[in-house]
C-alpha cells in the first residue's frame, strides 16, 4: 500500500514537471515603442547672466554734492540728471578765466599794431631793427598768452559742466553711495553703479572639444541659445550666440562664450545661474529608445525588444548620444519596435512577455484613433456640398 502511494506521487511529480516544461512563465514587463524624429544636436551647461554695459558713476570734480535726482533701482535713460555739485566755486573760475582771456586779448591786439607800425618804420630806418624784433616778440608773447587763456577758458567751462552728472547709457541705477551735502573729491569714490540690462548678456563655458562643432555650425547660421531660469523652467528666454573667447582657458580645459538675449520682460538679471541649451544644428530621423530600455551586457549594450508572439528577443545595439530621457539608437532597433523599459533583470532569450502598460497603451491608440475620426468628420462637415 505505502508503495502505491510512493509511485503515485512520483507519477505527479513528474507530470507536474513536464507541464512547466511544456508552459513557459510570462515575465511581466513595461515597454514603450521605438520613436523616430528628428533631433536637436545640443549643449548643455550652466552660465550666468552679465550686463551688457556697466558704468561705475565718479565725479570728475570735488565739492559738495547739492542733490541726488533718481531713485536706487530706477530705471534711467542716457542723459537723465543723477547728481549736482555745487557749481559757484566753478563758475567763478570759468569768470576769472575769461577775465584774464580779455585782457590779454586786448594787450595782444595793441602789440600787434605797434609791431605794424614799426615794421613800416624801420623799412624806412626812422627805428632801429633792434626795436622793433623786441616789438614783434612782445606782440607774440601776448598772442600766446591769449591762446593759453582760451584754452583756461575752455578747461574752466568743462569743470563746470561736470558738476552736472548725467547718466552715461539707458539702465538700471543701483544704491545711492553718497547723498546729498557730503563733500567729495574729483575721481574718489564710486556715487552710484548703472547696469544695462535689455539687452544683457549670457556667459557660460564650454569644454574645448566641443569647439570645433561651435565654430563650424556658427559658420553656417546663427546658433540659438536658451536660457533655462530656476522656478521658471517652462519658458526658457532665447537668445543667440555672440562671442566666442580668443583663447581655451589652460587651467580648465574650457573656453568662454557669450549669447545675447533682449531681455524685455526683464526676466534675466546680472549675476543670475541659469541652465543654458545652445542648438548646433539638428538631425532629422533619428530611432530613439527610452535611455533605461539600454542595458550593458557581455557583447555590448542591448536592449530587450517585445516580438509579434509576445516574447523577448535580446538585441545588441550601437547607442548613440543621449536626449533628455531619450538613447539615439545607431543600429539594432527600428522605429515602432516594442522595447522593454522595465523588467529586464527578469528576461532571458525567448522568455515569454506580459504588457503591464498594454491596456495603456491601448488607450492611448484608442484616443488617438477617436482624434482622428472626429478631425475627418469636422472636415467632411466643412466641406462645401456638390450642386
Amino acid at each position: 500500500m505505502n508503495l502505491a502511494c510512493v509511485l503515485c506521487v512520483v507519477l505527479l511529480a513528474a507530470c507536474s514537471s513536464g507541464n512547466s516544461r511544456q508552459m513557459p512563465r510570462t515575465v511581466p514587463v513595461v515597454a514603450e515603442n521605438a520613436d523616430q524624429k528628428d533631433v536637436p544636436l545640443q549643449i548643455r551647461t550652466i552660465g550666468n547672466a552679465e550686463a551688457y554695459s556697466s558704468v561705475q558713476i565718479k565725479a570728475l570734480v570735488g565739492g559738495e554734492v547739492e542733490g541726488v535726482y533718481f531713485q536706487e533701482g530706477q530705471d534711467v535713460k542716457k542723459g537723465d540728471l543723477l547728481f549736482k555739485i555745487d557749481a559757484r566755486p566753478y563758475i567763478a573760475a570759468l569768470k576769472q578765466a575769461e577775465g584774464s582771456l580779455a585782457r590779454d586779448a586786448a594787450q595782444a591786439r595793441n602789440a600787434e599794431e605797434q609791431a605794424k607800425r614799426y615794421a613800416i618804420l624801420v623799412e624806412k630806418d626812422y627805428v632801429s631793427r633792434d626795436q622793433y624784433e623786441q616789438l614783434r616778440a612782445n606782440a607774440d608773447a601776448l598772442a600766446a598768452a591769449v591762446e593759453a587763456d582760451k584754452a583756461n577758458v575752455e578747461n574752466a567751462r568743462l569743470q563746470l559742466e561736470y558738476c552736472t552728472i548725467k547718466s552715461p547709457l539707458n539702465g538700471r541705477a543701483g544704491s545711492v553711495l553718497v547723498n546729498a551735502g557730503n563733500v567729495i573729491k574729483a575721481n574718489d569714490i564710486p556715487l552710484t553703479m548703472i547696469n544695462q540690462i535689455a539687452p544683457i548678456y549670457v556667459t557660460f563655458s564650454i569644454p574645448e572639444q566641443n569647439l570645433a562643432d561651435v565654430k563650424k555650425h556658427s559658420a553656417l547660421r546663427d546658433l540659438h541659445i536658451e536660457a533655462i531660469i530656476p522656478g521658471d523652467e517652462k519658458r526658457p528666454a532665447q537668445g543667440a550666440l555672440t562671442f566666442i573667447d580668443n583663447a581655451v582657458n589652460t587651467a580648465t580645459g574650457t573656453i568662454k562664450l557669450k549669447g545675447t538675449f533682449e531681455n524685455r520682460d526683464r526676466r534675466l538679471w546680472p549675476g543670475q545661474f541659469m541652465d543654458v541649451v545652445m542648438t548646433l544644428t539638428t538631425e532629422p530621423n533619428r530611432v530613439l529608445v527610452p535611455s533605461q530600455a539600454v542595458q550593458a551586457g557581455q557583447q555590448g549594450p542591448y536592449v530587450y525588444v517585445v516580438k509579434n508572439d509576445m516574447t523577448a528577443e535580446l538585441r545588441v545595439v550601437k547607442p548613440g548620444r543621449a536626449y533628455q530621457n531619450w538613447t539615439i539608437i545607431e543600429q539594432g532597433v527600428a522605429a515602432g519596435e516594442k522595447v522593454v523599459t522595465d523588467g529586464q533583470l527578469r528576461l532571458t532569450p525567448g522568455s515569454r512577455v506580459e504588457l503591464k502598460n498594454e491596456k495603456e497603451h491601448r488607450e492611448l491608440a484608442t484616443e488617438a484613433q477617436n482624434t482622428q475620426k472626429t478631425r475627418e468628420q469636422g472636415t467632411n462637415t466643412q466641406a462645401p456640398k456638390g450642386k
